[in-house]
């Protein structure tokens, strides 16, 4: 198997969403911390892997893939089965909505809100809120009808959304109101090789 390696960074919850996969798929692989508080993302020896100046970036022997949705996509597809990302239209389309929801209302509500509170961002945080609410009453609501975000078992859907939803309250975002997440944050929990997140 190729040598794997990951650049990222402990407390970034866009990079966890790939170990937690990667330890779910108890796949090995090289750890390269990169600081992107730091500017450790722009310099020119970085840039080369990724042009976008961002982490996470994974590399499986030559290849490099950047972009969190696009590294749970290529490890799903390449180590993974089919429960993980289904490859029937539907199937996928149900994943992709979610994972659109990972990179729209969790990403600009729940991570900026935790970003202004924990790494002094500049966000205004009722903002925030405001921006993640439909995303997290959307996923409510479906929860409440299943076990899992795409289809009846777990997938890159569950893991993308995830890190953030469980990081809520690091960005005073209360899940109180919302106690089918909270049954599958511990659904998410119980699964085989889920793993916390450090840092």
């Amino acid at each position: 198997m190729p040598k794997l390696r990951l650049y990222d960074l402990d407390r970034s919850g866009n990079c966890y969403k790939v170990r937690l996969l990667l330890s779910m798929l108890r796949l090995d692989y090289e750890r390269v911390r990169t600081d992107s508080t730091a500017g450790e993302t722009q310099t020119p020896e970085f840039k080369r892997i990724n042009p976008r100046g961002q982490i996470p970036v994974f590399v499986d022997g030559e290849t490099v893939i950047w972009d969190s949705m696009a590294i749970l996509v290529y490890l799903a597809r390449r180590y993974g089965d089919t429960d993980w990302l289904p490859t029937d239209p539907l199937g996928e389309a149900r994943v992709m909505q979610w994972l659109a929801v990972s990179e729209n209302e969790l990403l600009y509500g729940l991570a900026r809100a935790r970003f202004t509170l924990r790494f002094k961002g500049a966000f205004d945080l009722e903002q925030c809120h405001r921006d993640a609410r439909p995303g997290v009453e959307a996923m409510e609501q479906r929860l409440g009808a299943q076990a899992w975000l795409a289809s009846d078992t777990p997938s890159i859907a569950d893991i993308a959304c995830y890190p953030y939803v469980a990081l809520a309250d690091e960005g005073r975002f209360s899940l109180q109101p919302y106690p089918s997440i909270r049954e599958w944050l511990k659904r998410i929990e119980t699964l085989p090789g889920w793993s916390p997140m450090v840092g």
